[in-house]
């Protein structure tokens, strides 16, 4: 019953704004413009999930246990104060029919919580990128798009040369051509959870490369942080959050999420098991808790 009114709630909230009766304040791009501004910008870019609101309102996460300095820090980044740096948000504040009734449903019980954090937070009228760029698939209704979606954001890191800096387990391209067409690829490998423990680590190690490297992040809240201050030393950084799950269900036309055998595969001896030898010999450095 109390879920029952909770959505009942959601749904007359959500009605109130699509109606412009309660005030819409934020604007984000579509994913078209979003790709465009990506590939003609050169600019950085973080992506804000329910996650990372949930981080912001001094909340555990899945990754990552309560850490206040971490959500006052992107707080501030979701204020777009950085120059060179794009912020994308969620594409759910002018209307929700693009994407499954599941999702629907999830999106207008997480406003219900925390549209007053983004409102509070988030930069009136400023045109924030789609931050389902990296969501292409499983929250859509028609999925028709989402070959061309992927294309256009693998422009992005087209014959670059890349740092990936990830979770154990999360193995971006891996199995896969998502990074195929980069010029080539180095990983640096840290915790599954809780990687805000060991940020000035992570830092400390992507700093050592030149920036003419390109970095891809895939770290839940800590990848914002890690993204601001590695732009703010003149690197470009695109934090891809789970696109690479996204695509592997695309590449399987799943109907449902579908665990990925890659992702329980953690530390040198399991992944040299597994077979994944290129893998091995793109990793620069493994960060442990």
């Amino acid at each position: 019953m109390k879920e029952k009114i909770k959505a009942i709630l959601a749904d007359l909230v959500y009605w109130l704004y699509e109606k412009n009766i309660l005030r819409n304040r934020l604007h984000v791009m579509g994913m078209e413009e979003t790709i465009q501004e990506l590939c003609e910008s050169g600019k950085s870019l973080v992506r804000f999930g329910d996650s990372d609101i949930v981080m912001m309102c001094g909340r555990e996460t899945i990754v990552q246990d309560r850490a206040p300095k971490l959500g006052e820090r992107i707080a501030r980044i979701l204020r777009c104060e950085q120059e060179n740096l794009l912020v994308g948000i969620p594409d759910i504040f002018e209307g929700l029919s693009q994407y499954t009734e599941k999702s629907q449903r999830f999106w207008k019980n997480h406003l219900l919580l925390f549209r007053r954090v983004y409102v509070q937070n988030c930069v009136e009228g400023h045109p924030y990128c789609n931050a389902f760029l990296s969501r292409m698939y499983y929250n859509y209704a028609d999925k028709s798009q989402c070959g061309t979606w992927i294309a256009g954001f693998r422009r992005v890191w087209d014959q670059k040369p890349l740092v990936v800096v990830e979770g154990a387990g999360t193995h971006n391209g891996v199995g896969n051509d998502l990074l195929d067409n980069a010029a080539g690829v180095e990983r640096i490998i840290c915790p599954p959870t809780n990687a805000w423990q060991v940020y000035d680590r992570i830092l400390e190690a992507c700093l050592a490369f030149g920036k003419e490297k390109m970095f891809l992040v895939s770290l839940g809240s800590t990848a914002k942080a890690l993204a601001s201050d590695l732009t703010q030393k003149g690197y470009r950084v695109i934090d891809i959050g789970n696109l690479d799950m996204e695509y592997e269900w695309f590449l399987a036309k799943a109907e449902k999420k579908e665990a990925i055998p890659k992702h329980s595969v953690i530390g040198p001896e399991a992944n040299g098991k597994a077979g994944y030898q290129d893998y091995l010999s793109q990793v620069r450095q493994w960060i442990e808790l």
